[in-house]
């Protein structure tokens, strides 16, 4: 479903990637791991189209990220953000419902507000809860809302950027169970960016380690603990000698 061939990116003087190769499969979700700065963001925002890489190709499910009916492709697409991201101004459903409340996915106001409350309930939170403003919620259940909002207009790809940073241990492992059940009920093609080693055990099929600009390893999560990779082996059991320098 998405092929990176050969892709750079750099900023200035700043090689971020240098020649990432991967795929991903239709219906499978892929988590990439690495150490902060490492470039997985840069990779996320090259697939989306948001950063033109200098060289290389990629493609979503054939299609070149960069050519074709811009608005078509990204309807593909849902998004959970790092830090939720949701609208403070917006109550909570308008948040949930906001991409079918305008452009080509719009919909009668009751029917997105109908939408929303569904995609509510489904990710654990009560209609009442759709009327309140974010500031009203806690973390947790700002992130479900963020959630909610990702799988509100049926995409076929979703992203995940740091799914659990800033929530306690116990909402981190609701969050990720409910990113599981999500992705498998609903077929999607899952690409998560992460460092928290119990997102990837929960959430991936398949694993790939970026450092130094380039994919060092790949394959089945559960080949991970096994593979005999340095950086990799270094990254999952958190351990401060290897081949990965700690910044200071």
């Amino acid at each position: 479903m998405i092929r990176l061939d050969g892709v750079h990116k750099s900023f200035g003087d700043n090689a971020v990637l240098r020649g990432v190769d991967l795929e991903i499969g239709k219906g499978r979700s892929m988590v990439i791991i690495g150490g902060s700065g490492t470039g997985k963001s840069v990779t996320l925002k090259c697939v989306l189209g948001l950063v033109t890489p200098d060289a290389g190709t990629i493609t979503v499910d054939g299609q070149d990220v960069n050519s074709g009916d811009r608005d078509a492709f990204l309807a593909r697409f849902g998004m959970l953000f790092q830090g939720a991201a949701l609208f403070d101004s917006l109550p909570v459903w308008q948040n949930v419902a906001f991409r079918l409340l305008r452009g080509a996915l719009k919909k009668p106001t009751a029917e997105a507000r109908e939408i929303a409350i569904d995609k509510l309930r489904r990710v654990g939170l009560t209609p009442d809860v759709a009327d309140r403003f974010p500031a009203e919620l806690s973390g947790g259940m700002q992130k479900r809302v963020g959630l909610a909002r990702a799988i509100a207009a049926e995409p076929e790809i979703i992203f995940f950027d740091e799914p659990t940073t800033g929530l306690d241990p116990i909402m981190a492992g609701v969050i990720n169970d409910l990113i599981r059940e999500i992705v498998t009920e609903m077929g999607v093609t899952a690409m998560t960016i992460t460092h928290d080693m119990s997102s990837v055990r929960a959430i991936a099929d398949d694993v790939a380690m970026l450092h130094g600009g380039k994919i060092r390893w790949t394959g089945p999560v559960k080949d991970m603990e096994a593979a005999d990779d340095p950086y990799l082996d270094q990254f999952i059991h958190g351990r401060a000698e290897g081949p990965i320098e700690a910044v200071r």
